[in-house]
Formats: structure tokens, C-alpha cells, sequence
């Protein structure tokens, strides 16, 4: 029976300022016996920020079996235990999918409470003017290889697509967005870029592949961004 096992909480953190949290989610915080984290050290400035004294133990990756057998012990034990990732929701590109499916093995019955919280791609979304009934996210673009394959498909793809890309890569990935849509001769399909999202720096970038560029320059690009492709119209 559930009331046997513990309670797992999947909890959605800031993904850059620390007021993006819910009251909820900081209860929880709060009162589980345990919280693990992708990282500690990050973890514990959102913590150490609202005063919580929770311990909290490295989940870095979904390969790392022995926390889930750890986690998995304590459920049995009755204990109640949080999930939290680096930022954002812990299984949507961060560690916890293959937790949360291991344990679902191990214990059919286990309660598991999702905490609902800030998102990258769906505030991204929320501002980009693009169409939401009908939409994709396709998590972090390849480093290295199927990139052209990858872009390929966005080109095909009539629909909005949501991916996330970093500061190392973001202009290759301008050009080579730039070369798949000139293929299918949507040049002047628009998309958007979201950098930095609700940290100092954000900043929002509209326009062609080719006016986007523009925009970022040639100077060091830093921070983090969500690429938002629009519809092909």
C-alpha cells in the first residue's frame, strides 16, 4: 500500500532568480527528511537563501544507481524525500527520469508528487508572440554529431520548436539554422531567442535567423538561451 512507502517529491527550482520559487515548493523543502540534488553547492545557495536546514545528498546523474538505491531504502523506510535539480524540473534535461522509472519498478505503489515551478522553455514561449496550440521541445541541440540532421527536421517541421543551446555554440547553430531553412526556402521564417531568462542579463532577441544574428554581434556571447523556432507560415 502507498501509506508503506515514503513520499518522493519531483521539485521545480529558480532557473536564475531566487524569488521564482513557490511557497509550496519551499514547504517541502522544508519538511522532507531529505533532498536530493544535482548539485550541492548550488543547491544549497537557494537553501542557505530561504534558511532551510533540509540535508541534502548529490544525485548528479541518472547512471548513479547507487543514490537511487539509497533513495529507494529510504522510501521504504517511511521517509519523505525531494528531488530537486541545478534549476528548473528534475527529468525535463536533468537528472530523474530513469530515477523516477527505476523506482516505479522497485515499488508500484510509490506516491510520487510532482512540484510545479519556473521553466525555461515555457517562459520562453509565454513571450515569443508564437502560436501555442501546436508546438515541440526538443531539448538541448546536439554538440557534435547529427546537428545537420537536427536542423534539417526543424526545417520540415511546420510547427513551433523549442530547443536550448549554449554560449559556446549558439552562433554555429545561427548559421547552420540559417543553411537548413535557406534549403527549404524559409529564409524568412522567424524565430526567437531568450538569453539569460530572469537573471540581470535577460535579454529577448526577435527576427530572422539572419536579423537574430545581427543582433548578438560579434562580440563575446555569454549566458544561457532558449531558441524558439516559428511556425513556418
Amino acid at each position: 500500500m502507498a501509506n508503506n512507502l515514503g513520499m518522493l517529491y519531483i521539485v521545480a527550482t529558480p532557473i536564475g532568480n531566487l524569488g521564482d520559487i513557490s511557497l509550496r515548493a519551499l514547504e517541502i523543502l522544508k519538511t522532507v527528511d531529505t533532498i536530493f540534488c544535482e548539485d550541492t553547492r548550488q543547491t544549497l545557495k537557494l537553501l542557505d537563501y530561504y534558511e532551510i536546514a533540509t540535508k541534502t545528498y548529490p544525485f548528479k546523474r541518472d547512471s548513479d544507481y547507487g543514490a537511487i538505491d539509497r533513495i529507494a531504502e529510504m522510501l521504504f523506510q517511511k521517509d519523505s524525500v525531494a528531488i530537486v535539480s541545478d534549476a528548473g524540473t528534475p527529468g525535463i534535461n536533468d537528472p530523474g527520469a530513469r530515477l523516477i522509472s527505476e523506482l516505479v519498478s522497485r515499488m508500484p505503489q510509490l506516491c510520487i508528487v510532482p512540484i510545479p515551478g519556473a521553466n525555461a522553455a515555457i517562459s520562453a514561449l509565454s513571450v515569443s508572440g508564437f502560436p501555442s496550440e501546436r508546438w515541440s521541445y526538443w531539448g538541448f541541440i546536439p554538440n557534435k554529431k547529427g546537428r545537420q540532421t537536427y536542423f534539417k527536421k526543424i526545417a520540415e517541421n511546420k510547427d513551433v520548436v523549442i530547443c536550448y543551446e549554449s554560449k559556446y555554440r549558439i552562433i554555429k547553430t545561427l548559421q547552420e539554422l540559417k543553411d537548413a531553412l535557406a534549403v527549404m526556402e524559409q529564409s524568412d521564417r522567424q524565430i526567437m531567442i531568450a538569453r539569460e531568462l530572469t537573471k540581470l542579463h535577460e535579454t529577448i532577441y526577435r527576427g530572422t535567423v539572419a536579423q537574430v544574428r545581427a543582433m548578438l554581434g560579434e562580440d563575446e556571447v555569454l549566458g544561457e538561451f532558449v531558441l524558439i523556432v516559428g511556425p513556418n507560415r
